[in-house]
């Protein structure tokens, strides 16, 4: 079975600003950003048995905003396939009680956050009471890391070096850092590196490969393989699509003296049971 612990629900664009879909229209072509999302859209996308986390965003600063019980809706279609996870922008007020209710009344089973969307840095003390509610009641917590095309949204967020920082005084919150933090790779590979719950998923880094084989290049260096969850970032990309760049991924050294990527790790983070690492199974 596959666990992808990546993907969202929302509807679009009723959830996004005007100003965030123009900038995606910029930045994916006019008619290359279909974030269109539906449950049959993407298992139709998935050769093989898939149970998935799912999640909306809100982020007020870049004009995201997936109300909670959206998400809940959504997961309640395909309970047995679909596990929810609530999102907080704490640069708004009620964040703290949206938190709570995404939890207890709605039953949602981590938290997502998109720091760099929203601007603030994860690591604020501003942000404590998350960090020991998402510690007192076992809540993973998976957060954007890395670059986007949204132009307000500041990338000093995103960098996983502040994730060091909370992991050091929450050592017990299970951190997922998506994307493997591209292009800040290196960073999150010593970051997964240091702290025994802290992980990074690969959605939607497979389209750029050669960003993809230097990250992995450098958790295999760094022997953080055992860190890596996969993950699709769907609608961005799939299951499928997912599955066939991580393998394909060493055709693009054929011929050179560029070491390769070990086959038996890239298959293991395919069919890892992250549920289990993260406390949902």
């Amino acid at each position: 079975m596959i666990i992808d612990v990546h993907s969202h629900a929302w509807k679009y664009p009723d959830h996004f600003g005007d100003d965030f879909v123009e900038q995606g229209a910029r930045a994916w072509g006019q008619h290359g950003l279909d974030l269109t999302v539906t449950y049959e859209d993407y298992i139709r996308q998935s050769s093989e048995e898939v149970r998935t986390v799912v999640f909306g965003g809100k982020a007020r600063l870049s004009g995201v905003w997936v109300d909670d019980r959206y998400v809940a809706e959504y997961v309640a279609q395909r309970p047995n396939d679909l596990i929810g996870f609530l999102s907080v922008d704490p640069t708004q007020p009620g964040w703290k009680e949206e938190l709570e209710q995404g939890h207890q009344d709605l039953s949602l089973k981590g938290i997502k956050l998109l720091s760099m969307y929203a601007g603030f840095k994860p690591c604020d003390r501003e942000l404590d009471h998350l960090w020991a509610y998402a510690t007192t009641q076992g809540l993973p917590v998976l957060l954007h890391t890395g670059t986007t095309f949204v132009r307000q949204a500041p990338l000093e967020c995103t960098l996983p070096r502040h994730l060091d920082d909370v992991a050091i005084r929450y050592p017990d919150v299970k951190i997922v850092m998506a994307h493997l933090s591209h292009p800040y790779g290196g960073e999150c590979a010593v970051t997964v590196r240091k702290h025994p719950n802290v992980y990074t998923d690969v959605s939607a880094i497979h389209y750029r490969p050669w960003q993809l084989y230097n990250a992995l290049m450098l958790v295999q260096e760094y022997g953080v393989w055992d860190k890596l969850l996969f993950g699709t970032d769907y609608p961005f990309a799939t299951v499928d699509n997912s599955m066939e760049g991580l393998r394909s991924l060493n055709e693009i050294v054929e011929g050179t003296n560029l070491p390769r990527l070990n086959e038996e790790a890239i298959e293991a983070v395919i069919y890892r049971n992250s549920l289990e690492l993260l406390g949902l199974d």
